[in-house]
């Protein structure tokens, strides 16, 4: 077409009877623009061709790998070449081979083919990446593949960008790469977070300690939620704020962290609460209260069986009833325990082959701390947390039928209280 447009030109500025230098200037402009046109126009059917065609047959297809290649932009980016490989085979049409605007336009087109190339392969990559997710989602939960695919592409564009420099600049790749030998600081320094999130990618992946939908807390980074995607530079972590938190994956190694999988995975999930007791409050049962709390169903079996097991003892010592210094009596504390481990267990909630315990601590200025411990088959924290308050609210209103008092320590209500005493008492002397 460069002759025909040539030839075109040349007859229009015969019949004017105009020639000179500038007429051969303007040719090559109004080829160049032409050409440009074309381009542009071929540009537009690839991309019609692959939108109205390409992404019908996908559509049609029963396998699933095709549409996350599409999903990636995978076809649209490949139909990019088209354009250039046009543009490459029809520059001799166009532009004068020896031309210096032919030979550059000649460049761009092949620099715009490297550069392409990689950011096809990149696309690729991503599917391969979706696939691999969709496809083995349990395994790419526990092994994900993305800081790899990332590492790649990262290597992918350089390349591909060495290539674009080199073609344009008409020299040797060769020269450029002998060139990033000396250059290694500079590349370390510059890529020192992606080198670092490669190595921590590869201990995290091989130990298993990160997958995506793990619940982790990291409280030097503020993160608490779970897990929502892995790179090769981040982990980022949807707390339960919904805000997103994004942790370099190299701090994942060196710092500590805490993951929830482990519970997630096991029968339960944990309960462990305190109640302070008034250790005032502590006493012996009188025999009506014996009488009394043996009628409850959690507790008869352990009254039967406690009350035996003192008498037994006592009479063994010949220890009198009312002797409660020498002798084994029922308080209201150990019955209340008692109670305790029985309700717990009783529950339909708790995890029948796990820990389920109730335990004193060590008193302190706040009483007697007694901490339930067992563990909730339901691990959702709804209702886990609507268990836990449950337990919470029947120990505290049964503790008043056991004699027992909770501790907690004096409010502004209670001061207040205490000084209006003290003041009516002392306006009666």
């Amino acid at each position: 077409m460069h002759g025909i447009i040539n030839g075109v030109l040349e007859r229009f500025w015969g019949n004017l009877r105009v020639s000179g230098e500038w007429t051969g200037r303007f040719n090559e402009i109004v080829s160049l623009l032409v050409f440009i046109a074309v381009i542009l126009i071929a540009a537009k059917l690839s991309s019609l061709l692959v939108l109205f065609s390409v992404h019908r047959v996908v559509k049609k297809t029963k396998t699933t790998w095709d549409d996350k290649l599409m999903e990636s932009r995978f076809f649209i980016r490949l139909s990019r070449i088209i354009p250039a490989l046009t543009a490459y085979a029809l520059i001799p049409e166009f532009l004068a081979p020896g031309s210096g605007v032919g030979v550059f336009v000649r460049r761009l087109i092949v620099a715009y083919m490297a550069g392409m190339s990689a950011h096809i392969c990149a696309a690729f990559l991503d599917g391969v990446n979706m696939i691999y997710r969709s496809d083995a989602e349990e395994i790419a939960k526990r092994k994900p593949i993305k800081g790899y695919i990332q590492l790649a592409k990262v290597f992918l564009y350089i390349i591909g960008g060495i290539l674009m420099v080199t073609t344009i600049a008409n020299i040797s790749p060769l020269g450029i790469l002998s060139g990033v030998g000396a250059m290694s600081a500079v590349l370390l320094l510059v890529f020192k977070d992606s080198i670092l999130g490669f190595v921590s990618s590869m201990q995290l992946s091989g130990n298993d300690m990160v997958r995506i939908g793990d619940w982790i807390e990291m409280p030097a980074y503020n993160a608490d939620g779970d897990v929502i995607d892995i790179t090769l530079q981040s982990v980022k972590v949807q707390n339960w704020d919904k805000t997103i938190t994004a942790i370099p994956i190299y701090a994942l190694v060196s710092d500590s962290f805490k993951n929830w999988r482990g519970m997630s995975e096991s029968g339960g999930r944990r309960i462990k609460r305190s109640i302070y007791i008034d250790m005032r409050s502590a006493r012996f049962l009188a025999a009506e209260e014996i009488t009394r709390l043996s009628a409850l169903p959690p507790l008869a079996e352990y009254m039967k069986n406690k009350l035996a097991e003192i008498t037994e003892y006592n009479r063994s010592l010949n220890i009198p009833d009312d002797d409660y210094v020498s002798g084994r009596h029922l308080t209201n504390l150990g019955t209340y325990r008692a109670y305790t481990e029985a309700y717990l267990k009783s529950l339909p909630q708790s995890a029948k082959n796990m820990i389920n315990m109730v335990r004193y601590l060590q008193p302190n200025e706040n009483g007697l701390q007694m901490e339930i411990y067992l563990f909730s088959a339901d691990k959702i924290w709804v209702n886990y947390e609507r268990i836990q308050a449950d337990i919470i609210d029947h120990l505290l209103a049964i503790l008043p039928e056991f004699g027992l008092k909770v501790f907690q320590k004096p409010s502004g209500g209670d001061l207040q209280m205490i000084a209006e005493k003290l003041g009516a008492a002392a306006s009666r002397l």
